[in-house]
């Protein structure tokens, strides 16, 4: 039994000893000199046309979460301008992207009762909401961008252009679930009051 532990301890040293090796990886610093590159130097230039995602002195750590971000200057530079005209194709852009990035927790029809919702993901308020409706388009827009509550921020994958359709497609819902019947077209008035008829 005592040679079964000694045997066991040998074993899980070694295994640490391999753990270690992967923490203590040859690299280069910034600043190391190098003969690999004619220059001389171990940290490389960035290429021609690339853009900084973050700099100042905290830029090189945490992927550049705490440096000055030039994409997030950027992003605010666009999300200060007005939002698009109201299109067809804008309504359409918004409705794929909302089924792409929202349908999951908010619903199709923006109840807040996706299919995540509905196995046990904190429910998001539903868009008919009196305080959802007065808010401003800028609201939703930051939301997306930004985050709020459980909500994670979107910024990093919905183009500001797909989230300012994302809000028109928003303000449709809400619209459809309380528009007049007389603002409906007279077409699709004759199909309400056809259905209705059945």
């Amino acid at each position: 039994m005592r040679t079964l532990a000694w045997l066991l301890l040998l074993v899980l040293a070694g295994c640490e000893r391999e753990v270690a090796s992967m923490y203590r990886q040859p690299r280069f610093d910034p600043g190391d000199g190098t003969p690999l590159f004619a220059d001389g130097r171990a940290e490389r230039p960035p290429p021609p046309g690339s853009v900084p995602a973050a700099t100042g002195d905290l830029a090189a750590t945490s992927s550049g979460r705490r440096g000055r971000t030039e994409l997030a200057a950027r992003a605010a530079a666009v999300a200060a301008s007005a939002p698009p005209p109201l299109t067809r194709a804008l309504l359409q852009r918004g409705q794929d992207r909302y089924g792409a990035y929202c349908v999951p927790c908010h619903s199709p029809v923006g109840d807040g009762d996706g299919p995540v919702v509905r196995r046990g993901f904190p429910q998001p308020p539903s868009y008919d909401e009196p305080r959802l409706r007065a808010a401003p388009d800028r609201h939703f827009y930051d939301v997306i961008t930004q985050g709020h509550g459980v909500m994670p921020a979107y910024g990093d994958r919905v183009a500001p252009q797909d989230r300012w359709a994302i809000v028109a497609y928003i303000r449709a819902l809400q619209w459809s679930r309380q528009a007049p019947v007389a603002q409906l077209p007279p077409s699709l008035r004759q199909r309400l009051e056809a259905q209705g008829a059945r």
